[in-house]
């Protein structure tokens, strides 16, 4: 049953379990999480801190509703209310991705030869901004990511792996999500990126997002984080 949240929560975890069999490797039974809980509000970033191993690229997975947990379930503000995005239906989910809910994967997966402007300005369009807005908008995250107009109009596929995650932040970071989920957003990222990083965050905060990040970077966590949540590993393999 869902708890009772005021209208600063933005994100809701009750009772999350998620687990994997291996059919291939005699059905191993692999916990990985278990009977997590933890609300996020307008203005937090609640930062996912644990060793390698322990969950927390999952439990990413399960809060945009790329993995389907055993238990439990994740609820998202959308037009107002919290929405439970592990039972939505697909329809729903998609809305809630495409005007409430922001992802920064670890890598960038995107349609081949496609520009690397259209490509930032496709979630603009998807809300019905004008072209020549979004275009606007797109170049000027690109720029501040210091991806050099001169390839903008290229394809990322031939980009270095720090530039491809500069397109991959500026692609969700051109919009202002009211919840965001950043995995790892700064991995591949120089000093001065990161800093940028840093900032565009910090801005989304500012403005009332609700986030929840995995940062690798100490002082990047140390800079960001209103709340740190330890996700604890699980140990226990089962035939």
């Amino acid at each position: 049953m869902t708890m009772n949240y005021d209208d600063k929560t933005s994100i809701a975890v009750e009772d999350l379990g998620k687990s994997f069999t291996l059919h291939m490797q005699g059905a191993t039974h692999i916990p990985v999480l278990s009977d997590v809980s933890f609300t996020v509000e307008a203005g937090d970033c609640v930062v996912l801190d644990g060793p390698s191993g322990a969950g927390k690229s999952s439990l990413m997975r399960c809060l945009y509703a790329n993995y389907l947990p055993q238990q439990g379930q994740v609820l998202i503000r959308h037009d107002g209310e919290l929405v439970d995005i592990t039972h939505a239906a697909p329809r729903t989910v998609l809305d809630i991705r495409r005007r409430s809910l922001g992802y920064v994967s670890q890598f960038l997966r995107v349609i081949p030869r496609v520009p690397t402007v259209e490509l930032v300005m496709e979630p603009l369009l998807a809300l019905g901004i004008a072209e020549e807005t979004a275009r606007e908008r797109a170049g000027t995250i690109l720029a501040r990511l210091r991806i050099p107009e001169r390839m903008w109009h290229l394809p990322p596929g031939t980009f270095s792996g720090g530039e491809q995650q500069r397109v991959n932040i500026a692609r969700v970071m051109v919009v202002d999500y009211p919840a965001l989920l950043l995995d790892e957003p700064t991995a591949s990222l120089d000093a001065d990126n990161r800093q940028t990083v840093v900032e565009l965050v910090t801005e989304a905060c500012a403005r009332g997002a609700a986030i929840v990040g995995i940062f690798h970077d100490a002082a990047v966590r140390e800079a960001l984080a209103t709340r740190t949540m330890t996700i604890t590993p699980s140990d226990k393999v089962a035939a």
